[in-house]
């Protein structure tokens, strides 16, 4: 018998963290299908998840690879993955176990009418362990709460808020009938993982739980702003196949179209927030080239982001303001906006 979820936990040297994202999932083994992706690791991660594999063999299994980066890891576990659902558990983070059994429950009323939406969708909290702060993300303003809708009621999303990878749980059948493919030694693919499959999502369900636990503050974390500006080639990448190989204009459902809009726009002002935060002359002609690539090869694009207002974000004043105006106030900006919503 299938069991109602599959948690894919890519692990790259997690020999640190594993043992608690494992432990996070075990009070709903029973229904929980728990594969642990070996991508590589050169530490104890393989040995302590086995260890877990043997202490729990109708819970939880091991995939040895090759090293491949997150996404590739991602897929590996999806390859596995029989449950009805599928989620991914990053390896340092973890999941709440009051939230987990009000989320199963709600999977197995999904299970039990024999028409399970394509997504549910839940709360993730920002953990940020050095500053010892959190900070809850959730949805209330945008879906229906608890109970079953299409994109004709989601509402359009403000400005910072959108559907992370931590609060998106899908049908396992449509990942895998959606043929989709993450590029290898590459971060950030979380977006690819989200928008890809986002395209077939037809029915969703807005379960208002605070479920995912997402730790940040390390400083040798992906989201790491030093990080992440080293990694920028990637962030480049990624934010090009979400402008390319998203063909918007051919969704047909309105709402969905300009979520999948919003998304591509949200994406690119992180990739020209890292540029811009950098304060190099050469990240910032960077930053100008690539808004210049989105405007002569992805017009409907540039223009949906140009038509905004100011105040939602700075690519329109950047690209109309004086530079000695523009920049210096959107990194005060940025500044304060990091510090009260509490990012990376």
């Amino acid at each position: 018998m299938h069991k109602l979820l599959s948690v894919a936990i890519p692990c790259y040297n997690s020999q640190e963290y594993v043992r608690h994202a494992i432990e996070s999932l075990l009070p709903g083994r029973d229904q929980i299908e728990i594969i642990v992706v070996n991508d590589g690791s050169t530490d104890d991660t393989q040995k302590i998840a086995e260890e877990y594999a043997g202490r729990y063999p109708g819970t939880i299994k091991v995939v040895n690879k090759e090293n491949g980066g997150h996404g590739d890891a991602v897929m590996a576990g999806l390859q596995e993955a029989t449950g009805l659902y599928f989620r991914v558990l990053d390896s340092d983070d973890w999941l709440d176990e009051n939230a987990l059994y009000i989320f199963l429950g709600t999977l197995k009323k999904m299970q039990d009418s024999g028409d399970p939406v394509d997504l549910i969708i839940t709360n993730y909290v920002h953990e940020n362990v050095i500053e010892k702060r959190s900070c809850s993300i959730n949805y209330h303003k945008n879906l229906p709460i608890n109970r079953r809708f299409s994109w004709n009621e989601v509402k359009e999303f403000e400005m910072g808020s959108y559907l992370l990878m931590h609060a998106t749980t899908f049908r396992t059948d449509l990942l895998v009938s959606c043929n989709m493919e993450l590029p290898k030694h590459t971060f950030y693919v979380d977006h690819l993982f989200v928008s890809y499959p986002l395209v077939h999502v037809d029915s969703m369900f807005y379960l208002d739980v605070d479920l995912y636990r997402y730790f940040i503050g390390r400083a040798d974390q992906s989201v790491n702003e030093n990080v992440m500006l080293q990694r920028i080639g990637m962030q480049l990448e990624v934010n090009r196949r979400m402008l390319y190989d998203l063909d918007l204009e051919s969704i047909g459902n309105k709402s969905k179209r300009e979520y999948l809009y919003y998304y591509v726009e949200i994406l690119s002002l992180i990739t020209i927030t890292i540029l811009l935060r950098s304060g190099t002359k050469e990240n910032e002609e960077l930053m100008e080239s690539f808004l210049d690539e989105i405007k002569d090869n992805k017009p409907n694009v540039y223009d949906w982001i140009m038509q905004k207002p100011f105040y939602r974000h700075p690519i329109r004043p950047i690209r109309i303001l004086p530079r000695f105006i523009s920049y210096p106030t959107y990194r005060i900006s940025y500044r304060i906006a990091r510090r009260h919503f509490v990012f990376n």
